[in-house]
């Protein structure tokens, strides 16, 4: 049985630029929930899993956090009640995280048969994090069971102290002083349609082999990341299409960057900032090779050091702002919350992530069979992608509140047209 974790001494942080966001969104209809799942070969051993968990949470302790509300800020400090534990899964993932419940932790360790999944309140950690914590904890449970597992990249050393570059805040390191001229972008395409009972996730997976995807992709001159992007942007502008508006809207999509490429840092906490790949149809029609051209083009145009830097400078102006600074957090929070709604709901579509391949040890390599990954409740009823590699296979999974799955048929339908074989899975009862 998990005991209470020995409570560090004057020890707490502030969020992050992207806690801070994340911390002021969080209600019951909207969860900045996501999921990392890893399908293993045998089933699982709850009692190992739990060991693993106790011996693996003390080297993330930015994982081992619960919040809590000041006058003016939500902060971070040592969870000192016992947990996490591991839970049977749920029928609906990626539920809303109440606060208060659950012993204060802010991460769900999940098991269902095969699977092994890790639920993440986005203000501790993004996905680059994320993916560190549950490859390291897939390796200790590896142990538990008596394999010989190594350390190495991407495995933390769970016997070792936590370093303090873990938990630097690569926001407030790299922003300078330069920003871009802010300017609101335009209303996107929505993608809604009828909500489901609160609170019911459709979720869709489809299984894609990597090389089959590849090649597609490169006879495009694109990677899987934009090809698959504007296929997703293509039945966008289709599913606006059919439903004949007078005055079309743009289609866009914010593709979540992380940005430790450009700006190094060891950080285990959020570093990433949103692109923005948009297609207007009242310019006219397009072809999925020029949708796939104007995705190249933006994301090689603006994924750059200079523009990303100006970005992040004046995210972290925003909440370092001497007005907002002064306000007190129950009236901070609305104001966060209504800016959240101008700039990262009205402009998009929808979401797209894709953390790319997800690497273990040769040793590892034949517990697990696939790897999955899922976003949670978005702020209205329209499906979120997202998608994550091993060996050959990727998952490619739309997760929303929405009765449509319109969105998901024409995706899949497009990727079988195009020679890639996909075999759908989902939870949808109708």
């Amino acid at each position: 049985m998990p005991v209470p974790r020995k409570q560090e001494k004057n020890t707490w942080y502030p969020l992050d630029n992207a806690g801070v966001l994340y911390s002021a969104i969080q209600k019951e209809r909207y969860s900045a929930v996501y999921r990392f799942s890893a399908l293993m070969t045998k089933a699982v051993d709850p009692q190992a899993l739990q060991r693993a968990v106790q011996k693996t949470m003390p080297r993330f302790p930015g994982f081992g956090v619960r919040i809590r509300r000041g006058a003016f800020w939500c902060y971070f400090e040592p969870n000192p009640n016992p947990g996490p534990f591991v839970k049977p899964d749920m029928a609906n993932p990626c539920q809303p995280l109440r606060f208060h419940e659950d012993n204060d932790w802010l991460i769900r360790i999940l098991y269902y048969e095969k699977r092994i999944s890790v639920e993440v309140f986005h203000a501790i950690s993004d996905g680059a994090g994320t993916l560190v914590f549950l490859r390291t904890l897939l390796a200790v449970y590896l142990r538990e069971l008596g394999f010989s597992i190594p350390n190495g990249p991407g495995i933390l050393d769970v016997t070792a102290p936590p370093r303090k570059e873990e938990l630097e805040d690569a926001y407030a390191r790299y922003a300078g002083s330069r920003t871009l001229r802010g300017k609101l972008e335009k209303t996107a395409f929505p993608n809604t349609s009828a909500p489901e009972p609160f609170y019911t996730l459709n979720v869709t997976l489809g299984l894609v082999p990597v090389d089959r995807l590849r090649e597609v992709a490169k006879s495009y001159q694109a990677t899987i990341t934009e090809y698959l992007t504007a296929v997703l942007l293509q039945c966008l502008l289709e599913n606006q299409a059919a439903r004949r508006f007078r005055h079309p809207q743009p289609v866009a999509l914010a593709i979540p960057i992380n940005l430790r490429p450009w700006f190094p840092s060891e950080t285990l906490r959020n570093f990433i900032l949103t692109m923005r790949p948009c297609i207007d149809p009242t310019l006219g029609e397009y072809t999925l090779p020029e949708i796939v051209r104007q995705v190249h083009s933006y994301m090689h145009l603006h994924a750059n050091r200079q523009e990303m830097q100006a970005k992040l400078t004046g995210n972290v102006q925003f909440t370092k702002n001497h007005f907002l600074q002064i306000i007190p957090l129950a009236l901070k929070n609305p104001v966060m919350a209504f800016s959240y709604k101008l700039v990262g709901v009205r402009p998009y579509s929808g979401t797209y992530t894709n953390p790319g391949a997800f690497p273990v040890p040769p040793e590892m390599e034949p517990h697990i069979q696939r790897m999955e990954v899922m976003l949670g409740q978005a702020t209205r009823p329209s499906p979120h992608c997202a998608s994550i590699s091993y060996g050959n296979t990727m998952a490619i999974t739309f997760a929303g509140t929405g009765v449509s799955s319109e969105t998901e048929r024409r995706f899949f339908c497009h990727l079988v047209r195009e020679g890639i074989p996909v075999k759908v899975e989902s939870n949808r009862t109708h």
